[in-house]
């Protein structure tokens, strides 16, 4: 694959990246809702300090995040108990 440099600003502060050309669009769509989450908490809350604004975005995104993980956790078991479920329906009908 072929890198890419590139630059992206973060609550106001801008990082050089090397990435994959592949990853430009996911890099540029995460950078966006980190910024759009911290414009959201500076106009709904008091708290100006920009590293407890991306503290607090960093906590969102992690719980969001485990939320995920736990509904990908319950369909992996939800399938399985129908797959378990089938099985006994077609030892017990024979």
């Amino acid at each position: 694959m072929s890198e890419l440099s590139i630059k992206v600003t973060i609550a106001g502060r801008t990082y050089p990246l090397t990435i994959e050309r592949a990853e430009e669009e996911k890099i540029r769509k995460a950078v966006s809702r980190i910024n759009e989450n911290i414009k959201h908490l500076q106009d709904n809350y008091a708290v100006k300090d920009t590293q407890d604004l991306l503290a607090m975005t960093a906590l969102q995104f992690s719980t969001q995040n485990d939320l995920l993980d736990s509904a990908v956790e319950a369909d992996k078991l939800e399938n399985a108990m129908v797959e378990v479920n089938t099985m006994l329906k077609t030892y017990l009908n024979q």
